[in-house]
């Protein structure tokens, strides 16, 4: 596969210093984008004669991965566990090895949920009543009961659902699919982040070409903010902005034939071009004014809707995968419910359940669910005993701790069965018993449902080939239609 660079420099002047002095006078989007991806140790760019392509022929064309920040409750959400009802309020013992968190869970009190999850829709998939929109379509999710994976504090968790990796820096998921499959549209970037998590390595490309990390994007609360820093140029108007790229591009020929082929150059060139083709494109593709009325109800958004800021996100996130984003990533958050979850968690699912499940109807309605695969997942779940940080609230005020032996997350969409529930855990609803699917699982199996064999895509770095699920991983063929 592709090696990594070993030149530091562009002739003799620090490829840095370079970049700053070339993109002096255009735009500061491409150059945002460059610097900000060299800084977490990426390359500044690859011929697009360089990406791998698919391995096999795909199932899906492009990803919309919906990230649940916090860790929601598997329990309460989509895995009841009877043995927990019945002992609720009273003293467990759980099945653990004692390396596990006991923060305020040292009494091991049984929290059975306050909503019932019943069997939905005609395949009897499992969600709760807090879910009533995501209900209706339950016949669409092929939901995952057996899901586990290896840290559980919240960044080292979020980084490896992200990355792969809990401590290291590693190019993201969709940094991945974008190096490995390019994008669907010549003017938009690969790979696309909305409402992005603070840390920057959980959509950074690391030491992957920069042009792969991923572009951020939060939905503006005033429509006179720009969703995307430095996508307009106030000082310069399209019309001058593409004399000086034409200047800059006359600039880089003459270096390129003293320097000869150098990635790094090419990656400059590709990078200015693609944000004057952003500049042009984006603006519309992000504008949601146009959308009916009808449209806006089918996401949630509206004034005053607890749905409004994640409706507007996954409509977005629609429009983007529809315009040829190959991986577009939705962050959610407010699931980390160490205190008061039953007055907590209702909030949480009424700001989700609608987004989601409209943005399921939405794609199967225009035909584009059959190519489209949604990822719905936490970085881990949460444990079936309460947590209580007082010590001294009653159980109705007590929260739960997490838990990454055992959760839920699930998929739709292309190439996967739809109304099945894959996987069981224990009575306690801590460890899967069967069907388990380790995180690295499933990267593989969304990295091959896109047509990727997750061992064959590798990138050499500091002496080996890495890929995204490290030395593990199994593709679940349970799972595919």
């Amino acid at each position: 596969m592709s090696t990594e660079s070993q030149t530091p420099f562009i002739g003799p002047v620090p490829r840095r210093e370079l970049l700053q002095s070339v993109a002096c006078g255009f735009g500061g989007l491409a150059l945002h984008s460059l610097l900000a991806g060299m800084g977490q140790g990426g390359e500044s760019g690859v011929s697009a004669k360089t990406l791998p392509g698919p391995h096999h022929a795909p199932r899906a064309k492009r990803v919309i991965f919906l990230f649940m920040a916090g860790g929601p409750s598997q329990l309460d959400l989509f895995d009841p566990k009877p043995f927990i009802a019945e002992k609720h309020g009273q003293r467990i013992s759980p099945p653990i090895d004692g390396r596990e968190v006991t923060v305020g869970v040292d009494r091991y009190l049984a929290l059975g949920s306050a909503w019932p999850a019943k069997p939905r829709g005609q395949s009897g998939v499992m969600i709760s009543d807090l879910l009533p929109q995501l209900a209706q379509v339950a016949d669409d999710i092929c939901l995952l009961r057996g899901m586990h994976t290896d840290n559980e504090a919240h960044a080292p968790a979020s980084l490896q659902l992200h990355t792969g990796a809990s401590i290291d820096v590693r190019p993201s998921m969709g940094a991945w699919f974008s190096y490995g499959l390019g994008t669907e549209n010549q003017n938009l970037p690969g790979f696309i982040t909305i409402h992005p998590d603070s840390d920057v390595r959980t959509y950074g490309s690391a030491f992957l070409p920069a042009t792969h990390q991923g572009t951020p994007v939060t939905v503006p609360a005033k429509p006179e903010d720009s969703p995307i820093r430095y996508l307009r140029d106030a000082e310069a108007s399209p019309a001058i902005q593409e004399k000086r790229l034409g200047f800059l591009q006359n600039m880089n020929r003459k270096l390129r034939g003293r320097v000869g082929e150098d990635p790094q150059m090419e990656g400059l060139i590709q990078s200015f071009e693609l944000a004057f083709r952003m500049q042009r494109e984006t603006p519309g593709l992000l504008d949601l004014n146009a959308e009916t009325h009808a449209m806006l109800e089918t996401y949630g958004i509206g004034p005053g809707k607890p749905s409004d800021r994640n409706g507007r996100a996954c409509l977005l996130a629609r429009r983007l995968s529809e315009a040829g984003v190959r991986f577009v990533q939705v962050t959610m958050g407010g699931w980390d419910h160490h205190g008061d979850i039953r007055g907590a968690l209702p909030s949480t699912c009424a700001s989700v359940d609608h987004p989601i499940a409209g943005l399921l109807r939405d794609l199967k309605a225009r035909g584009l669910l059959d190519e489209t695969l949604i990822v719905w997942s936490g970085e881990f779940g949460r444990t079936p005993w309460s947590q209580d940080l007082s010590g001294t609230s009653p159980i109705e005020k007590h929260g739960r701790e997490h838990q990454p032996e055992g959760y839920c997350a699930f998929l739709a969409g292309a190439g996967v069965k739809s109304g099945m529930m894959y996987g069981q855990t224990d009575d306690f609803g801590f460890q899967p018993v069967e069907g388990a699917v380790h995180l690295y699982d499933l990267h593989a199996t969304i990295m091959h449902l896109m047509g990727i064999d997750h061992e064959r895509l590798t990138w050499r770095h500091s002496g080996r080939d890495y890929r995204l699920t490290d030395v593990y991983g199994r593709v679940v063929q349970e799972v595919l239609a």
